[in-house]
């Protein structure tokens, strides 16, 4: 903590104190990630995003200017992120800030727009923390842990039915808080698991641990990891031999985890942010249409966070305040992934429904209460 305390003071003072907003022929909009399609965690935002503002632009852009990205990413960005997100703020000058690709990327942009007095949109991050901390600039578009979590858990209760299940979680960040907000949900049925393991998410060393979960004889194993290890923490539950019901957090729901699982990611069972919609259908057509894939739930909460920012900007104007109470406003906001619904915090409060992996898609299994 007071390693980044004192990067963010650094930057403040090689940047300013404050953001000299002048007039620009281009209307800046920060953008914290990977700027690559083929960026295996965040191409598939940076597609959305670009094409949210590439239909910006078409329509008119801003008052006849057009919209800009200006990206930053580091493979550490708890290095020199701080000072690229700083960067952004106070020289690049832009209006506000899209990003990161997870919960620690995010926390590290937040500390830098509370300060700049800055609109952070966050898309894809579900910690729930982020919001918590309240500051009034930050909004994450996605539905957050506590309601994933909650959907889950009931998911997980109507299956098992009082038989003993196992938990197998990741130790990095995101799955961490994820799988508090599960045991949270799961006592409010009154459901707890028979053995809870936190393990690496690598094959060797995860191995042992989900042999001993296989062991166990568990009616629903349930695996709480980003997208790629709960790719390989699955493909590995199934050679050591088990064959019954899997569940899994909202990262089973990206294209990266169904096309790392494979075959062996047929009906697993997690909390899925989307629901069929004619808007939704449509966007797909176009994603697919530009890039030549699908686009996954992330994608599609990215391109309706940018969508929504640049609703904000058009409705403002050129005043970092006004996007931001804007942004506040223009909620109930219909996006291609349902209503966005601002809390007292600004997090999407809409409910989030049960999917599943079926013919290597992810899709709808029921709506809550269903």
């Amino acid at each position: 903590m007071f390693r980044f305390c004192a990067l963010v003071v650094v930057a403040f003072l090689a940047f300013g104190q404050g953001p000299v907003l002048c007039a620009a022929e281009d209307v800046l909009i920060g953008y914290f990630g990977p700027a690559s399609p083929d960026h295996p965690e965040g191409g598939d935002l940076w597609c959305a995003a670009s094409l949210a503002l590439d239909e910006a632009n078409e329509a008119g852009g801003y008052r006849g200017r057009p919209f800009r990205l200006v990206t930053s990413w580091s493979g550490n960005p708890w290095g020199t992120g701080v000072a690229d997100v700083a960067r952004m703020a106070y020289v690049e000058q832009v209006w506000a800030i899209i990003g990161g690709i997870d919960g620690a990327s995010v926390h590290l942009a937040e500390q830098v727009v509370a300060k700049a007095r800055l609109v952070l949109m966050n898309a894809v991050a579900t910690d729930k923390s982020i919001n918590m901390a309240s500051v009034p600039w930050m909004f994450s578009s996605v539905p957050l842990d506590d309601v994933q979590a909650a959907v889950l858990a009931k998911a997980i209760a109507a299956d098992v039915r009082a038989q003993p299940f196992v938990i197998v979680s990741s130790i990095d960040h995101d799955s961490h808080v994820f799988t508090v907000e599960l045991f949270k949900a799961l006592k409010e049925l009154e459901l707890s698991p028979a053995f809870h393991f936190d393990c690496e998410p690598t094959a060797q060393a995860s191995r042992g641990v989900l042999e001993r979960a296989a062991r166990s004889n568990p009616a629903a194993v349930v695996l709480i990891a980003c997208a790629s290890d709960s790719a390989n923490l699955l493909g590995t539950l199934r050679e050591v031999g088990y064959e019954g019901a899997v569940f899994g957090g909202p990262w089973m729901g990206r294209r990266a985890f169904v096309e790392q699982a494979g075959p062996v990611a047929e009906g697993v069972t997690f909390p899925y942010s989307l629901a069929p919609s004619p808007k939704l259908a449509e966007f797909t057509r176009r994603f697919a249409r530009r890039f030549g894939r699908t686009p996954d739930y992330a994608a599609a909460h990215m391109y309706d966070t940018v969508s929504l920012l640049v609703a904000g900007l058009r409705r403002a104007g050129l005043d970092r305040t006004g996007i931001r109470d804007a942004i506040r406003e223009l909620a109930p906001w219909p996006g291609v992934t349902g209503e966005i619904r601002w809390n007292t915090v600004g997090a999407n409060c809409r409910p989030v429904h049960i999917g599943t992996i079926k013919d290597r898609q992810a899709r709808l299994v029921a709506t809550p209460g269903h």
